[in-house]
C-alpha cells in the first residue's frame, strides 16, 4: 500500500527534500555539460581532414596529388565518420564520386580490386601438399583477402574462395 501511495505522489517524500536534492544535482550536471560543450566551440578547435582537391570518380585509385587538407570545426556532426589521415586514402579506390573540398566518408573508399566481376580467374585448391588448379569466372569483384563466389567454367559449379594478391582464388573449406 505504501508503495502505491509513493507511486501516485511521484516518489515524493512528505517534505520533498530528497527529490529537491536529485533535481539540484541533475541541474548541476546539465549546466556543467553545456559549459564544456560551449567552451570547446568557443576555443575554436578545429580538425584538419583530407579532402579531394579535384573530383574523384567512382573506381579511380586515389593518388597524392588528388588530396588536399581543409580545417573543419571539431564539433561538426559526424566528424568521426570521415577519413582522418591522408595515408588512409592513398592507393585506395573511390566507391562513389568524391567532390572537391568535401570530407570523405570512411565508407566511400575501399581497397582496389584484385579481381573484377566476370574476369577469368585461376582457382587453386590445396590440401596436404596436393594442389589442384582450375579456371573459373568471378561472379563478384573483390579486393585481396575478400571472399567471393566463382563459377568453375568446366563444371558450372559455384564455389567460394578468398582472393589472393596475385588475382587467383584460393578455395575455402565449407
Amino acid at each position: 500500500m505504501r508503495w502505491l501511495r509513493l507511486c501516485r505522489r511521484g516518489f515524493d517524500s512528505s517534505d520533498g527534500s530528497m527529490l529537491n536534492k536529485v533535481r539540484l544535482i541533475a541541474r548541476g550536471v546539465a549546466v556543467t555539460l553545456l559549459g564544456l560543450a560551449f567552451a570547446g566551440a568557443a576555443v575554436g578547435e578545429e580538425r584538419r581532414l583530407p579532402v579531394p582537391a579535384v573530383t574523384i570518380r567512382a573506381g579511380e585509385v586515389i593518388k597524392e596529388e588528388m588530396i588536399a587538407e581543409r580545417a573543419f570545426a571539431a564539433n561538426l556532426l559526424g566528424i568521426a565518420l570521415f577519413v582522418e589521415a591522408r595515408p588512409g586514402l592513398l592507393g585506395r579506390m573511390a566507391r562513389r564520386t568524391l567532390l572537391p573540398g568535401q570530407p570523405i566518408p570512411t565508407n566511400a573508399v575501399e581497397d582496389p580490386w584484385a579481381v573484377a566481376r566476370g574476369a577469368a580467374v585461376k582457382i587453386v585448391v590445396e590440401d596436404n601438399g596436393l594442389s589442384i588448379v582450375a579456371y573459373g569466372s568471378a561472379l563478384q569483384s573483390g579486393a585481396a583477402g575478400s571472399l567471393i563466389p566463382v563459377r568453375n567454367v568446366d563444371t558450372g559449379v559455384i564455389i567460394k574462395g578468398i582472393v589472393e594478391p596475385d588475382g587467383s582464388i584460393k578455395v575455402v573449406d565449407k
